[in-house]
């Protein structure tokens, strides 16, 4: 397949998957509850943290999240006892548990109260063509408060080698100015251009089909290469392809 040729058919299922039918069986259905510009943000970051395994687990999961906050995630962080954090004792979906959420809203509620928020902190460490750099940094600021250390694989480190999927995810969510509605582009002082594909096992398989991907692992030397290859497309909004790749690799096992 010729680029100009390849470049078509990807344009043409990312349109096919990028579409509002797309919400009703992926966990972004969760931020589109919600108006607040804080409260998508909590809620984006907590369900795409908890975004491996069955989809159908990570909502559930996530809706219980939501329920726990009272489906007020800003005023919770903010506002939250410790007394108050008691209740996620039972909460967990996978390796990530009750523990690790109390740790989170109090990392959370320290990015907002003394780092601007979650975009300040990305804007102020978008100083290279992609966000991995950035993503680095907001992980050291999640944890510079008192945390266990078995919280911080839950957000991983592209630096040390990770294609971190999740939190680039989040980042689609967040940033891709999106027309069809299924991406929110709450963030207005982040690019969609510096955005990178969540890697995961379907989309690198269906990219390494396709020749846009050769590393066999999906770590941070494959995502790199993958912008690469995406950017080539579509240097403006590269991830929109994440939907022809996903779509490909879960709905037509490509």
């Amino acid at each position: 397949m010729s680029k100009p040729e390849l470049k078509a058919f990807l344009d043409e299922k990312a349109t096919q998957y990028n579409n509002p039918d797309f919400i009703d069986s992926d966990p972004i259905q969760v931020i589109h509850r919600y108006a607040l510009k804080e409260d998508i943000e909590i809620a984006g970051f907590l369900t795409a943290t908890i975004a491996w395994g069955n989809r159908k687990s990570i909502i559930n999961n996530a809706d219980r999240m939501m329920e726990l906050m009272g489906n007020s995630p800003f005023d919770f962080v903010m506002n939250a006892s410790e007394e108050d954090l008691q209740r996620f004792e039972t909460f967990v979906h996978r390796t990530f548990n009750g523990d690790d959420l109390k740790h989170f809203i109090r990392a959370l509620r320290h990015i907002y109260t003394y780092h601007g928020g979650m975009e300040a902190v990305f804007a102020a460490h978008q100083n290279e063509p992609r966000l991995q750099g950035a993503i680095a940094e907001f992980r050291s600021k999640f944890f510079e408060i008192p945390h266990l250390s078995r919280s911080e694989k839950h957000v991983s480190n592209p630096l040390k080698g990770s294609a971190a999927k999740r939190i680039n995810m989040f980042l689609r969510w967040m940033v891709r100015k999106d027309n069809m509605g299924v991406d929110l582009g709450i963030w207005q002082n982040v690019s969609p251009s510096q955005l990178s594909c969540p890697l995961d096992v379907h989309s690198g398989k269906v990219a390494r089909k396709l020749g846009l991907l050769k590393r066999k692992q999906n770590d941070a030397k494959a995502l790199e290469e993958l912008d690469y290859s995406l950017r080539e497309l579509d240097p403006q909004d590269p991830v929109r392809y994440d939907f022809a790749l996903f779509g490909l690799g879960v709905f037509e096992k490509f």
